[in-house]
């Protein structure tokens, strides 16, 4: 089972990557939040999931582990594979879904698209508990993103190419909350990098 890649990005789009390992391709299926965290080009590292089926293999790539993590978790979750597992996180960040499971928020669930009521439930029902034990579950910190999604947030500025130490001080620089989606705190320490 493969869990981990590192290579170049050989081909990228909105849903999927070819990661160059070697002088191998690996054709990898990748949520939004992973597009938007990675460079055009360059040397990246993913957490893979290696998803086998009687006539497939399928390879699909996080830019965090805790990405990974609830990517797995869903698709324990009966009725729910792995493309609708990659479109959930490709509309909400890690983070924020382990709050709604941890919080019972079936409105929040069902607004992200191919979520019905039914499979809202079905969602805290089976992953309430687990995403708290597993740590997996956002701070209960209202004021502040959690300390997951800024060591995502970090990782994908390193990624980038950027120092660690100037990265997290571009992190620290901005005034962020909560409910600040992952793209816009992204961007906003970008503009700061590049200044």
């Amino acid at each position: 089972m493969i869990a981990l890649l590192q290579g170049e990005i050989a081909y990228k789009s909105f849903d999927h990557l070819i990661l160059d390992v070697g002088g191998v391709g690996y054709r990898l299926t990748i949520p939004l939040s992973t597009y938007y965290a990675l460079p055009e080009s360059g040397r990246v590292r993913l957490h893979v999931h290696t998803h086998v089926r009687e006539d497939a293999i399928h390879l699909f790539g996080f830019g965090s582990v805790a990405e990974k993590e609830i990517f797995t978790q869903l698709i324990a979750v009966s009725g729910v594979g792995p493309k609708l597992a990659t479109n959930i996180l490709s509309h909400i960040p890690a983070t924020d879904l382990a709050t709604a499971l941890a919080n019972s928020d079936v409105k929040r669930l069902s607004s992200l698209p191919g979520i019905g009521k039914k499979t809202a439930e079905r969602l805290v029902l089976e992953l309430k508990d687990k995403v708290t034990a597993t740590g997996t579950n956002a701070s209960s910190d209202q004021h502040a993103p959690t300390a997951d999604r800024l060591d995502d947030l970090l990782s994908a500025l390193v990624n980038l190419g950027y120092k660690e130490s100037a990265a997290r001080k571009a992190l620290d620089s901005l005034e962020l909350t909560a409910e600040t989606r992952f793209e816009e705190i992204l961007k906003g320490a970008l503009r700061l990098l590049g200044q």
